[in-house]
């Protein structure tokens, strides 16, 4: 396997470990650590959609090279060097660009706590572009939920302390239904690789079992999913918590955050639950509308609003 097949595995535990460091410097070593970690994950992520370009498919890799169903697997195509590469940009220019905005907001003494949410927010949403291991999404989307609130409260008023804690409480109920969809899902699959369980899903359809269990599993998976991600009409929360946190996690949390756990829910639909048993439960019918309305009510909200950051949230 060549040595950039490596690289989606690097970007994540980088992610991690200048998180880890971080901790321990200030602030503006702490914002010259996350600033040079983008762009060494920019760098990586381009890496691996050329290189997913020029052989033309997919691979696997294997987390100390142990097999299923014990390994763990990052899954890399071009699809995910594409959506890493663009995540890491976008926070890239979102963390510059907002850098004197984190100065007038936070604490000196608490810059580096900022930092240190940036750094686990990033390994969070490339380990969900790039897993295909459905407990380590799990995993990474409480990850992903820590780092979210801890960025909106960090600029400590009022209102992102109201927000903060909207946003937890909305986001543990998704996780909720998320986990209670994976071991419902387990119990049926016996499986949490997302080709195996595609395998075994494609086996009860074929067998005619479990069809109720299986239509409960998507439903809360979809509407977990729905709810940490704000989509209608579980989107009551964002705006709170977009309009009021500092111009960079604003930037961040708006345009990367919720975008990562739809990205889970389509490939969940597509690499676990498979494009047939979707159509067949009618649920992209039901997305269908729940998307007309969410972009009607959103527009009228949007028009009703004089706060621009809020405005964009709607």
């Amino acid at each position: 396997m060549p040595f950039v097949c490596n690289f989606p595995f690097f970007s994540i535990v980088l992610s991690m470990f200048s998180g880890i460091v971080s901790s321990v410097l200030n602030g503006k070593s702490a914002q010259r650590l996350s600033i040079s970690l983008l762009c060494v994950n920019l760098g990586l992520s381009v890496s691996v959609l050329a290189y997913t370009l020029a052989s033309g498919q997919s691979y696997v890799y294997l987390m100390g090279h142990f097999p299923a169903p014990w390994g763990n697997e990052i899954r890399a195509g071009v699809l995910e060097g594409v959506l890493a590469t663009f995540f890491c940009a976008i926070m890239l220019l979102a963390l510059v660009g907002g850098l004197r905005y984190i100065a007038r907001d936070i604490e000196s003494s608490k810059r580096n706590l900022y930092f240190i949410m940036v750094d686990l927010l990033l390994a969070s949403l490339l380990a969900l572009i790039y897993t295909n291991d459905l407990f380590t999404a799990y995993v990474f989307v409480e990850i992903n939920t820590i780092a979210a609130c801890g960025m909106i409260m960090i600029r400590q008023i009022g209102r992102t302390y109201v927000a903060a804690a909207r946003y937890m409480v909305m986001s543990l109920l998704g996780s909720g239904l998320f986990l209670i969809s994976l071991s419902t899902l387990y119990g049926l699959t016996g499986q949490l690789l997302m080709t195996p369980a595609q395998e075994a899903v494609a086996a009860l359809r074929a067998s005619g079992q479990y069809m109720e269990p299986l239509t409960v599993t998507i439903a809360l998976m979809t509407v977990g999913l729905a709810i940490k991600s704000g989509l209608y009409p579980f989107h009551s929360w964002m705006p709170e918590t977009y309009g009021y946190s500092t111009a960079s996690s604003s930037a961040i949390l708006s345009s990367l955050v919720s975008k990562g756990y739809i990205i889970l829910l389509i490939k969940v639909y597509y690499r676990v639950l498979g494009s047939d048993a979707i159509m067949h439960g009618k649920i992209v019918n039901l997305l269908f509308v729940f998307g007309l309305a969410g972009m009607i009510m959103g527009s009228v909200s949007a028009i009703r609003e004089s706060n621009i950051r809020r405005m964009i949230a709607y």
